[in-house]
């Protein structure tokens, strides 16, 4: 099967699973895979289709159908001015609040630089009139593409109907040629449902059966869930309540920032351990995990403790351990959202809500406490390596700021090293406010984010930010004479450029030429005079002892610089991991 094909009849396959039951079709070549699977599907009575020749009036048709069954209307076409000529339904659709689902073929990349025929730029055509906007990747022959099509188009139906207000969606389309099955994929009706086939091999059978119990070849399985199930589970609007529920014994909770504190109630409650991204702050109760980055490092530790689900909430940007675990195929995923924005690296997340229910079965006590043992261990381990580790260090200062916060303190954590360094050090801080930038995870205005986020904060107020963090938004410090200065301790761990570079693998050794130019980037700032230009108290410590003493509350708006060598970061995460690999049980 060629990938034209395969990708068809996935799409078409999930738009049938998540309820769409009428779709139009406008003719066309570029779209002829979409045209293929869709008469199957109709023909097999999965859906029914409409074709009509001209696209304005055709997605007007669609429109109206939508309009009147409050149903998401799929509206199918090809490329260039075809495409075009959908966006006054568009714009309708938007004001009138109708689901629609706009599937618009397009040319791949290499004809649209090429001037090919029939080519506009179809990317966001239709601005801001949809909800939501995606151009799927051109189809592959590699494992992964089924449950990235099948992802796609949930979220699409999501945005178009799931969530706040119904409207337009539009997903863009590009197709590479062979635009028709193949020839043993003739007459192949394939159904894409609960068939069986898992194919890893580059030839492996795929999915489904055709009427004739013929399968077609494929990379991987292309089977959607079983019985019929969309590959996401979402909130049907009207109907089914925005709840995600747990159903495993052996689960665990990782929370991101807002969601830290509820996250953790809900796990001291039900018995599932709970990782946060910020390691231990936030975190409270029996079952805080704050060492869960380390533990999920792990390999063996995690081969006998792999979760059967795993209740994301939020969306978790820092730890790729993190990230591997959602991947993991053997690992079903439940998320809490409020958005369409889901933070699923292999697109096979389950089931999306805007809450967590109570769960469907009792927690296992005794994963609970394995988990328990394994975090002691490799929290001790960390403790132990830093102490005797030489002074200053990157994770060190962490540790010193985390332990040494005032109660109900607020701390605000910079991108990059810092973000990483709270949440390695261990130890449970309930009492503490986090606050990370990590929409977009830049290092952009964290200084001046800080400062209004401490203007509002009730009690003390503390940043960690790297110096290039610091100095990227250096003039967040200047404060008008007639402005009010927030009580905050900016703390710059300094290691004279982009220390997160040397954790990365263009840190590894074979790569140092031009290390230090490219991705080093020494500045050699005098982080005191900058400081003293905008009138702003700067002390220099280098001592645990002074950090300790710097670190008492006291009014007003003061930096704090630890100058540590950025050579050691890579070696030191070494032996932490190595400390962590032999302490933890089982592992």
């Amino acid at each position: 099967m060629n990938p034209s094909t395969a990708q068809a009849r996935v799409l078409v396959d999930e738009l049938v699973r998540n309820t769409v039951s009428h779709v139009v079709l406008s003719p066309g070549s570029r779209n002829a895979p979409l045209s293929f699977a869709l008469h199957d599907a109709a023909t097999a009575g999965r859906l029914t289709l409409h074709v009509r020749i001209d696209e304005r009036s055709a997605a007007f048709l669609a429109l109206g159908i939508a309009a009147r069954t409050g149903r998401p209307v799929a509206m199918v076409c090809t490329s260039g001015t075809a495409a075009a000529n959908i966006h006054p339904a568009v714009l309708e659709a938007d004001r009138a609040g109708v689901p629609l689902i706009v599937l618009t073929a397009d040319r791949p990349p290499e004809l649209r630089s090429a001037g090919a025929n029939q080519v506009v730029d179809q990317h966001a055509l239709y601005g801001g009139a949809v909800r939501y906007f995606d151009e799927l990747a051109v189809a592959e022959r590699r494992a992964g593409q089924n449950a990235y099509w099948r992802s796609q188009i949930c979220r699409a139906w999501n945005a178009a109907y799931g969530e706040w207000r119904c409207g337009p969606v539009h997903l863009n389309v590009p197709l590479r040629e062979p635009l028709v099955p193949d020839a043993e994929d003739i007459d192949d009706a394939e159904n894409t449902g609960d068939a069986g086939g898992t194919g890893d091999a580059e030839e492996a059978h795929a999915t489904g059966h055709s009427g004739d119990g013929r399968t077609a070849r494929w990379y991987e399985s292309l089977d959607g869930r079983p019985r019929g199930a969309r590959w996401t589970e979402l909130p049907d609007f009207g109907a089914l309540p925005s709840f995600v529920v747990p159903s495993a014994r052996h689960g665990l909770v990782i929370a991101c920032d807002a969601g830290v504190r509820a996250a953790s109630e809900w796990g001291e409650q039900h018995g599932w351990p709970v990782i946060s991204e910020t390691g231990g702050l936030g975190l409270g109760g029996t079952t805080a995990i704050a060492g869960g980055a380390w533990l999920l490092g792990v390999e063996d530790f995690l081969a006998d403790h792999r979760p059967e689900q795993v209740l994301c909430i939020g969306r978790p940007t820092v730890f790729r351990q993190v990230q591997r675990l959602l991947s993991d195929p053997a690992v079903e995923v439940l998320l809490v959202r409020p958005d369409s924005d889901w933070p699923a690296p292999a697109h096979n997340v389950r089931q999306v809500g805007q809450w967590f229910d109570e769960p469907a079965k009792p927690a296992d006590a005794e994963w609970l406490s394995r988990w328990r043992r394994a975090d002691a261990a490799a929290t001790a381990a960390v403790r132990d390596t830093l102490a005797a580790e030489p002074w200053p260090n990157g994770l060190g200062v962490a540790a010193e700021l985390v332990s040494g916060l005032p109660a109900d303190s607020l701390l605000v954590v910079g991108s990059s090293n810092p973000a990483r360094d709270v949440a390695l050090v261990g130890g449970c801080r309930p009492d503490v406010l986090v606050h990370r930038n990590r929409g977009v995870a830049g290092i952009d205005g964290t200084v001046s984010t800080a400062i209004g986020a401490a203007t509002v904060h009730a009690g003390p107020s503390y940043a960690l930010v790297g110096d290039l963090t610091f100095l990227h938004d250096i003039n967040g410090l200047l404060t008008g004479s007639a402005e009010d200065r927030p009580d905050l301790t900016v703390v710059v761990l300094n290691d004279d450029g982009g220390g997160i570079f040397s954790l990365l693998e263009q840190g590894a050794p074979e790569h140092g030429a031009g290390f230090e130019r490219v991705f080093g980037t020494p500045h050699g700032a005098d982080l005191g005079a900058l400081c003293a230009g905008y009138r702003v108290p700067y002390s220099l410590v280098h001592t645990r002892e002074e950090l300790r003493e710097a670190l008492r509350p006291a009014p007003g708006l003061r930096v704090i610089e630890v100058r540590v060598p950025r050579g050691s970061h890579r070696d030191l995460h070494a032996r932490l991991r190595s400390a962590v690999a032999r302490a933890v049980p089982g592992s």
